[in-house]
């Protein structure tokens, strides 16, 4: 039994004048445990009709028209939030998304290469910095352990990622919106029946991206990842522009449980709130409502993936803000695209999935390994550090210092950044034609691009820990946290704790608190790949 059940039709209690005169919507309305019938009533008597329940998560997906709907729901006492079922958000780490873009000139693949290695290997300051290109050489990870990449999908004949790339378990929750509700492009044109993207298509290269960093194969192609031998399924709960529905992130983490997925990569944040916030003056009651929904439903979603045995990694941010203590919210509501204003927030409010329970949070260090500057930071939110490219950490901005990884190629064409012949026309695409067939990849900074460096050591732990279980291997999420601080590299606050970095003609100061076990910088160290190789339980 899936815990989704269909419910009668109670669209016969609205009022006949309301129906008439406002069009419905849908909404997840969030109850009270042990209040679903209570929920449903309300449902009626605010004149919306109940599509389905899911019981696993404790929602009903309703429709219902204009405010009236919303109020009554708000203020009945079974029911915990109410969150309209559109775009909520997007893509954390990738350019124009709070990361920094960086590039390097276009090379052949013998410049940079390593006797011995992938092509590209020489341009991976991370993968060294980790110890994973001798990690590797005795544990590259098992075929038996699955590795859920939610975000905006895969390219999954990308040869750098398609030896590893499991199709069959693959799913695409979402489809394509070429425009928002204010007739504003969101997603453009959509390119295949039903703006239903297949699950080895990637328009935006945010998640091709994520998915090399853990998983691209040593097939002397290009580059390869932290492990390069574990299974790669793409759970896409992310549009094309890179916005994010609420639903499908429900969705997609209840699928990772129910087929047995070791660990999921959310390289994203759920909006349109940046910080959730349950009782924000500056939010109207529906507003505040909303957001009690995405804390609400995430958190369920959270908690039945981690019961399954489903290890939990998620981007820290990329506002260079100490999450201990955030004062402003400037980009929320961020969905759509110009409502945002000026909120002021405290640390009651929640960056979700990044702050939700259970979640191991990663923050981003630049190549001399300092915390990137952009990187959100906070004593209580930063569980652990990992490679995410700084270009600005070194004497003026070199591209170099930002993470290579697997592009699709469509998607660069799209983005004009390839010419016809397939010639990178920017120098943040970089070709490797070495095998004769070009294959595309990219620069990106982000603490998007942190998350899946811890996330493919995890793999590595429980490739190397696991029993046999459903999806292949399993290892309990408690032990693989464990097992991640244990092998992680500690790294002590800066002297002086309130660094200063400078950029160009300005500077800007982050302060780092805590202890070089565990402090607000680094959490507790820099994952380590070659330490999880040797780490004993």
């Amino acid at each position: 039994m899936t815990g989704l059940a269909l419910v009668t039709s109670l669209a016969a209690c609205a009022p006949a004048t309301q129906r008439a005169s406002e069009a419905n919507a849908d909404y997840l309305v969030f109850y009270a445990d042990g209040k679903r019938l209570e929920a449903l009533g309300a449902i009626g008597r605010a004149g919306g009709s109940a599509v389905r329940t899911e019981e696993r998560l404790g929602y009903v997906l309703a429709t219902g028209a204009g405010e009236r709907f919303t109020a009554v729901l708000d203020d009945d006492p079974a029911i915990v939030g109410v969150s309209s079922d559109r775009e909520i958000g997007h893509a954390a780490a990738s350019p124009g998304r709070g990361g920094t873009a960086a590039a390097v000139p276009d090379a052949s693949a013998r410049e940079g290469a390593v006797k011995g290695r992938e092509p590209l290997a020489g341009r991976q300051w991370d993968m060294r910095m980790i110890g994973a290109d001798k990690a590797n050489a005795t544990l590259p990870g098992s075929k038996k352990v699955l590795v859920g990449v939610i975000d905006t999908g895969i390219d999954g004949n990308h040869p750098d990622i398609a030896p590893n790339f499991e199709r069959a378990l693959s799913r695409n929750f979402v489809t394509d919106r070429p425009k928002d509700k204010h007739g504003e492009t969101l997603d453009g044109p959509c390119e295949a029946a039903g703006c239903k993207d297949p699950v080895d298509r990637d328009d935006d290269g945010h998640g091709t991206h994520v998915a090399s960093t853990i998983a691209s194969p040593l097939n002397g192609i290009g580059v390869a990842g932290v492990a390069p031998g574990v299974r790669l399924v793409n759970i896409r709960a992310g549009q094309d522009s890179g916005f994010f529905f609420l639903k499908p992130s429900l969705d997609a983490l209840t699928y990772a449980a129910d087929i047995g997925v070791d660990v999921v990569n959310m390289s994203y944040y759920v909006d349109p709130w940046l910080f959730n916030c349950t009782a924000n003056k500056d939010d109207s009651a529906r507003e505040r409502s909303e957001q009690r929904a995405i804390i609400t439903g995430m958190q369920r979603a959270l908690d039945y993936a981690r019961k399954k045995g489903v290890t939990l990694i998620s981007a820290l941010g990329n506002g260079a803000t100490d999450l201990g203590r955030p004062k402003l919210d400037k980009d929320s509501p961020g969905y759509p695209r110009g409502d945002e204003r000026v909120r002021h927030v405290d640390n009651s409010c929640l960056n979700v999935p990044a702050e939700s329970k259970g979640v191991i949070s990663i923050s981003a260090v630049g190549p001399s390994g300092r915390k990137a500057i952009y990187s959100d930071y906070g004593v209580e939110q930063t569980d652990l550090s990992a490679p995410g490219g700084d270009a600005l950490d070194g004497k003026g901005a070199s591209p170099t210092r930002s993470i290579l990884a697997a592009a699709p190629e469509q998607a660069l064409r799209a983005s004009d950044k390839i010419d016809k012949n397939g010639r990178p026309k920017t120098n943040e695409v970089v070709r490797d034609c070495s095998k004769g067939s070009c294959a595309y990849y990219q620069y990106l900074d982000g603490t998007s691009m942190a998350a899946p460096h811890a996330t493919g050591v995890a793999a590595l732990l429980i490739s190397r820990f696991g029993k046999p279980g459903k999806g292949g291997l399993a290892l309990s999420p408690a032990t693989v946290e464990e097992l991640l601080y244990k092998s992680a590299t500690r790294k002590p606050c800066p002297t002086p704790r309130a660094y200063v970095y400078r950029i160009y003609d300005e500077q800007t100061t982050h302060t780092c608190e805590g202890e070089a076990a565990k402090n607000g910088f680094y959490g507790r160290g820099i994952v380590n790949a070659l330490n999880a190789t040797t780490v004993g339980r």
